[in-house]
């Protein structure tokens, strides 16, 4: 039994990071930043990191991310990087931005700094980029040779972010320890490519503790623009407690569901950990969790705001057709749901989403 491990080599959490990037950055002794930067993050805070590079005498090209995830987006990236000295690639900004800028160090072979500015996924600290087609369906997860060699999350800017983003990164943790409880049971190889560990299974449990302890607080406090002992509790789960966890407890039928829901196009306006956490209430109905697991997961998605219901998803006319389609595509023989311990079929799957829907109803 080969048990693996895998995070950042560095994580670094407070207010004020953005000012130290440079420091940060020039501390592991490269030279020659690129960063791709998200829209909004370059218009408000573009001369800060900007200043943090000249204070340490390095050059940086800040180039600003639009478009989709895509592996045209990353070619076109690395044909702007042609014929230039880059040594680190930066990712700053939401998932989309991180996922690019890590499969532009991968194809690249450079080291890369990933900077979160909103805590809306476990992206930045994981060896995996999720490759999206350029009209936003899900194309394949991409495998990396190493984890981030730093990221760095700068409370200060996290805790101006919408707090829909903050509740969707708490979707997506929310699925960490049932995903990785399910791993652990099925003996599934995890993404960092080993069995199941007693660390990987108690940072995972770990963030779901956390989520239901300071969970409602935090969004709480990112609503009223306060920095609260709560408020960075969640950033720390929803960031490094899911990163590893999910990384090196595993994936199952909570992300192969939220894979099958992009092919709806009615889920489009949904945020990544928002269709998560509908997936985590349909993986516990496909394992036959005790009711009040399964009424517990609801109670806490109803407190900040998750959807419990296709309906809340987008779906207002659930046909069997549309269903059958998340469910078909949430079965591919390479996807997570092979990590379940038990077998499931696609019309396992259509009826835990319709029973998992009547749960919502009536919560």
């Amino acid at each position: 039994m080969t048990q693996i491990i895998t995070a950042p080599s560095r994580y670094i959490q407070g207010q004020g990071e953005i000012a130290k990037l440079g420091v940060h950055v020039a501390n592991l002794g490269v030279r020659n930043g690129y960063a791709i930067v998200d829209p909004f993050i370059y218009a408000h805070y573009k001369e800060e990191i900007e200043q943090s590079f000249i204070e340490v005498a390095m050059a940086v090209q800040l180039q600003v991310f639009r478009g989709e995830c895509s592996q045209s987006q990353v070619e076109a990236i690395l044909r702007d990087m042609e014929g230039t000295d880059i040594g680190v690639i930066l990712g700053i900004g939401g998932g989309k931005t991180m996922d690019t800028a890590k499969a532009v160090s991968h194809f690249a072979s450079l080291p890369v700094v990933i900077v979160p500015t909103v805590a809306s996924t476990d992206a930045p600290c994981s060896a995996l980029s999720v490759l999206y087609t350029d009209e936003g369906r899900l194309d394949r997860y991409l495998p990396l040779t190493r984890n981030p060699d730093l990221v760095i999350a700068d409370v200060g800017i996290i805790a101006k972010a919408p707090p829909r983003l903050l509740a969707a990164g708490m979707g997506d943790a929310l699925s960490t320890f049932y995903e990785a409880r399910a791993c652990h049971q099925s003996g599934a190889v995890t993404l960092a490519g080993g069995d199941s560990s007693i660390a990987a299974l108690a940072l995972a449990r770990a963030c779901r503790d956390t989520l239901l302890a300071d969970g409602a607080d935090a969004l709480h406090a990112a609503r009223e623009g306060k920095i609260t002992p709560a408020l960075e509790h969640i950033i720390e789960a929803n960031i490094y407690l899911s990163g590893i966890g999910f990384e090196s407890g595993g994936l199952a039928a909570a992300h192969a569901i939220h894979n099958g829901l992009t092919f709806l196009e009615e889920c489009r306006q949904m945020v990544h950990g928002e269709k998560v956490a509908f997936g985590t209430i349909v993986q516990l109905v496909l394992e036959q969790a005790p009711v009040d697991e399964i009424r517990q997961m609801i109670h806490f998605c109803r407190e900040v705001g998750l959807p419990v219901t296709l309906e809340e998803l987008g779906i207002n006319n659930p046909e069997h057709e549309k269903l059958f389609i998340v469910a078909k595509a949430s079965c591919t023989e390479d996807g997570p749901m092979r990590n379940m311990p038990i077998k499931v079929c696609i019309d396992d799957v259509l009826e835990a989403i319709q029973a998992a829907d009547r749960f919502g109803q009536m919560a």
